[in-house]
Formats: C-alpha cells, sequence, structure tokens
C-alpha cells in the first residue's frame, strides 16, 4: 500500500485550529491525501479528546499536535510563523473568537497574501444566526434534514452519523482545494466561510426540493427498506428498478405468493399500497434467518445486505480486497474512500499525537532556537 498509495497533496501545509468534529474531519481527508498537518490544540488538548474519543482519534490520525495557548502574548509569534509557512489555515470557533484570539484571516493573511482561510461555523460568519449557540442536530433539524422519515413506516429519527459536522468538513475541503486552483492562478489567497447548518440545508435540499408540498414520502419505496429477520438481525432490502422486483417475488414464490397480485404489480402500485406491502414484507422477512435471506437474495440476484457496524464491515471481502483498511501502530483505520489509477487514495503516515507531542519538533521547523523554545514552555505558552 505504501509505494502505490495516491498523495496528491504531498507538499501543501496545513494548519488547523479547529476543535471537536467539522474542521478535524476536513484536515483528515486532506492529511490522508498526503498534506501534512500541524494541529494546533490548547495546553489540555483539543476537547474532542475527551467527548467524542473515538471519533478524535479517527478523525486525528496523521497529523502533528502543537499544544499552544492561544491568549499568551508569546503566541502570536508562533502563529505569525505558522502563517507564514502554511497554505491552508483552518478555524471552528464562533464569530469573533478567532479575532481575539489572533488568528482571524486578516490578522494571518498581513503575513501570507497567499494563504487559503476556511472558517467552519454553526450558521456562518454573517445574518442574523451568526452567533447562535448549535450542534449538528440543531443544525440538521432546521435545515429540514428530521422532517421526512427514512423507512416506509416508521417517524422522522437522527442518524448516528454527525451529518451536518460531516458534510460541513467535506464541503470545506472541497473549497479550500478549489481556492488551492485558484490560488495557484491569480497569486491571491482566499477567505472562505462555511456554515455547517447551509452544509445540511444544501443536502436535504438536494435531496427533498423546495418545493413546500412535496410528498414527505417521495424518495422512499416500501422494497426498499430495512426488516428484521428472524434471527433478530437487520438486513436491507434494495429493490427499485422492476427486474429487481420481479426477481424477488420469483424468489418468494412459495413463501409469498400473494405478492404477484396486481396490487403490487408496478411501482407506482407498489407505492399507492405502501404501507400493506411494507407491513407484509416485515411479516415474511420475519420466516427466515438474516444469512438465509443473503443466500437466496444473492442467488436471484436481488439486492440485500445486512447492517453491520463499522468494525463488522472492516471484515468483509470487499473492504479487504479493495485494502480500505490500514493500521499504524496495531490501530485500525478507514482509509480515504478513492482510487486513482489503481493506487488507493491516501496512506497512514503518522498516529494519533498526543496532545503537544510535537511542539518541540515544530518550532525547531519554525526557527526558534533551544533559549527561545524554553522561554516559550516557561512562560506556558506551549506544551510538550
Amino acid at each position: 500500500m505504501a509505494e502505490r498509495a495516491w498523495l496528491p497533496l504531498t507538499g501543501i501545509r496545513v494548519v488547523d485550529f479547529s476543535l471537536f468534529v467539522p474542521g478535524p474531519f476536513c484536515s483528515s481527508i486532506l492529511a490522508d491525501l498526503g498534506a501534512e498537518v500541524i494541529k494546533v490544540e490548547a495546553l489540555g488538548g483539543d476537547p474532542g479528546r475527551r467527548y467524542i474519543p473515538v471519533q478524535f482519534r479517527t478523525e486525528n490520525r496523521n497529523k502533528r499536535s502543537l499544544a499552544l495557548d492561544l491568549k499568551a502574548p508569546q503566541a502570536q509569534a508562533i502563529v505569525q510563523r505558522l502563517a507564514r509557512e502554511a497554505d491552508i489555515a483552518l478555524e471552528g470557533f464562533r464569530p469573533g473568537v478567532a479575532e481575539r484570539l489572533g488568528i482571524d484571516h486578516a490578522s494571518l493573511r498581513r503575513h501570507n497574501g497567499r494563504l487559503i482561510y476556511c472558517s467552519i461555523s454553526g450558521y456562518g460568519q454573517t445574518g442574523p444566526w451568526c452567533e447562535r449557540p448549535g450542534h449538528d442536530v440543531n443544525y440538521i433539524a432546521a435545515a429540514g434534514a428530521l422532517a421526512f422519515p427514512g423507512q416506509w413506516l416508521k417517524a422522522p429519527s437522527r442518524s448516528s452519523l454527525a451529518i451536518a459536522d460531516m458534510a460541513g468538513g467535506s464541503f470545506a475541503a472541497v473549497a479550500v482545494l478549489a481556492a488551492l486552483h485558484e490560488t495557484d492562478r491569480t497569486g491571491r489567497g482566499a477567505q472562505l466561510d462555511l456554515s455547517l447548518f447551509e452544509a445540511a440545508f444544501f443536502w436535504a435540499a438536494m435531496r427533498h426540493g423546495l418545493d413546500p408540498t412535496v410528498d414527505p414520502k417521495a424518495h422512499l419505496f416500501p422494497v426498499n427498506d430495512i426488516f428484521e429477520a428472524a434471527d433478530g438481525k437487520r438486513l436491507t432490502l434494495g429493490i427499485l428498478e422492476e427486474h429487481f422486483w420481479e426477481n424477488f417475488v420469483k424468489a418468494v414464490a412459495d413463501l409469498a405468493p400473494d405478492l404477484a397480485a396486481d396490487s403490487f404489480s408496478s411501482d407506482a402500485k407498489r407505492r399507492r399500497n405502501g404501507d400493506a406491502l411494507s407491513s407484509r414484507l416485515s411479516e415474511l422477512m420475519k420466516q427466515k434467518t438474516a444469512g438465509e435471506w443473503l443466500k437466496l437474495c444473492d442467488d436471484n440476484d436481488v439486492p440485500v445486505d445486512l447492517c453491520l457496524t463499522p468494525a463488522q464491515a472492516a471484515e468483509l471481502e470487499q473492504v479487504v480486497a479493495r485494502k480500505d483498511v490500514a493500521a499504524f501502530a496495531n490501530e485500525k483505520f478507514a482509509l480515504f474512500p478513492v482510487h486513482a489509477d489503481g493506487a488507493m487514495g491516501g496512506r497512514l503516515r503518522r498516529g494519533v499525537p498526543k496532545a503537544g507531542e510535537h511542539s518541540r519538533e515544530i518550532l525547531v521547523e519554525l526557527g526558534f532556537d533551544d533559549g527561545e523554545i524554553a522561554a516559550l514552555l516557561k512562560a506556558g505558552a506551549v506544551k510538550n
């Protein structure tokens, strides 16, 4: 994997001042693809280390940590040198906080006119909601992502995934790379304003549109859903196209001849009779174990999959064959999910840093000598 990894961002330098999920998720994508990411965190570490330890680790591999007290007067000399050396800077505070800490766009741009600066906040840097507090569940609710159900007979519910946070991080990665391309043409940097609420709104609007009279089940199909098998395991049927429905009806002809009825003979009729069909399928799926359904559906070309945990998915033959998981110091991580010219997109070059693990190393690279580093440590501006 190391010999064939696709690392298009090799040589790109990122300084990440962000916390928790969105910004670190963005910089983890950049780091996987070869960028050198310096994670600047408080002396006590990013609060995400304590709040969501698992996700903290997955999102902060491949990075180096500089523990820095941004409120200390001595920190500004370090911030200025970081800005001079960086191609991209990320921050994830509420509007106004970065300015108070001296890491805002205007401050950093004085030291590097080519810097791509991206602010990731809940509602954006402007507008009446800009200083409003919030977290992922708030953003997706306001954006319309909790208005419609995800299953035919179930009420809307929240995903285990941090939709707005991870969508926002993804959009931030796209935006900074687009800006980097523009900077190559113009020689000028860019100031980017990424709203997590707007990221969720964009996804919800792309999925459901903006028509206030939209059918709340327009995106659902009664045979494209989650069902429980006889052994209590959950599996998914992915039946959309007519030929898949016909294959399924033939496969279960002995168990459920009623599915061949005219009332279910087209997509429009299956939708019209969706409540009855969904209930009938729920009854049917409980007549066999998940393993039996997997074999029956696979043998008859019907889309089916078990509901797995990520740990279980990591053991699937498809994941193993594609080398989608790699280990560093015996800890496993999923890699960036793109292959380019036959090479895996991304590589694990580092594990997860301890807070301040690379402080001295980074300061030396920035040109601070031993005496200056000792003074910074003594003043409590940095920690290693």
